[in-house]
């Protein structure tokens, strides 16, 4: 009977202490499980950092270059690091031109075009979207076809304009072939046809005219929009090159781009680490206005319709 007795308790025992196992196993995960349910949550990350990586790389190689030694650039040895970080091509680079009257005239010539733009756009926009007058669709067709027509083909027309205007190696013949944008019109346009119109008929009924409902109720619900068609414009022409070089013929009035060519042109051929050290100065500025918009930018991707 004692032994029987035991022989239960030994059972009972084994059976509790499997259970407790079988317990502490399923609150305590496996390592493996950990890792695969780690995995399961970030398998987009597997995916885009590859892709991040492959859009970095283009950039990474130039700050690599800009850091090099004109030896090390056609050294096959040398490898991607700079054995020493040479800082001294970035000044050698702002000595062989004026890059500072570079830089001003292009932040001149890129934000007077975005502010012309933005106030074109969203005139024409709000007229096509919410207005009704004589020849509309014929005139928004017109609009359509500036996108579809390349800006080259029009070259030689505006610098006939220009040049008849006097207005050939001046800050504004840079400025004033592009105040107006059709792709930007279309962009706000559609915007705009997003917004509920029973927004505009309770500002209309507060007395609000159409410069008032354009600025207090269509404007701020565009903004991600408004914040897109910005950096795209701003990157547009902010790397202008064909342009700027027809319009303008001495340093008063040349942009960053062009900067770049009489780099890539010396008569000693091109000095490929002030060549990335100047590309570096020219792409940094976009860069940084990218960061700092980036989110306003992919919202206005991501949001098509009203908050």
């Amino acid at each position: 009977m004692t032994d029987i007795v035991r022989n239960t308790q030994a059972a009972s025992t084994a059976s509790t202490a499997t259970t407790a196992a079988n317990t502490v196993a399923a609150i305590v995960p496996s390592p493996f499980s950990v890792v695969l349910r780690w995995m399961s949550r970030r398998w987009q990350h597997f995916i885009l950092a590859p892709l991040v990586l492959l859009w970095l790389s283009p950039m990474i190689w130039i700050v690599l270059t800009s850091l090099k030694t004109k030896v090390e650039v056609f050294d096959p040895d040398a490898g991607i690091l700079p054995a020493v970080l040479n800082f001294a091509n970035y000044p050698a680079t702002l000595a062989v031109a004026p890059f500072g009257m570079y830089l001003v005239n292009s932040i001149l010539v890129t934000g007077s075009i975005l502010i012309a733009q933005l106030v074109t756009i969203t005139l024409a926009a709000y007229a096509f979207a919410r207005l009704e007058f004589p020849l509309k669709r014929f005139l928004f067709t017109l609009f359509l076809l500036q996108v579809m027509f390349p800006i080259y083909a029009i070259f030689l027309t505006n610098f006939v304009t220009l040049r008849e205007l006097g207005l050939i190696n001046t800050l504004p013949a840079m400025i004033v072939p592009f105040v107006a944008s059709g792709y930007g019109t279309f962009m706000l346009r559609q915007a705009f046809r997003q917004v509920p119109s029973e927004l505009s008929d309770a500002a209309r009924l507060d007395g609000c005219g159409h410069l008032a409902i354009l600025w207090h109720v269509y404007l701020p619900l565009v903004q991600p929009t408004l914040v897109a068609f910005g950096i795209i414009s701003v990157v547009t022409h902010w790397n202008d090159y064909m342009w700027p070089l027809l319009v303008t013929n001495s340093d008063s009035v040349r942009t960053l781009p062009i900067g770049l060519g009489l780099l890539a042109k010396s008569d000693s051929g091109a000095d490929w680490t002030r060549l990335m050290a100047g590309t570096t100065l020219v792409v940094s500025p976009l860069l940084l206005v990218f960061v700092i918009f980036q989110r306003r930018f992919i919202d206005s991707f991501m949001h098509t319709g009203v908050k």
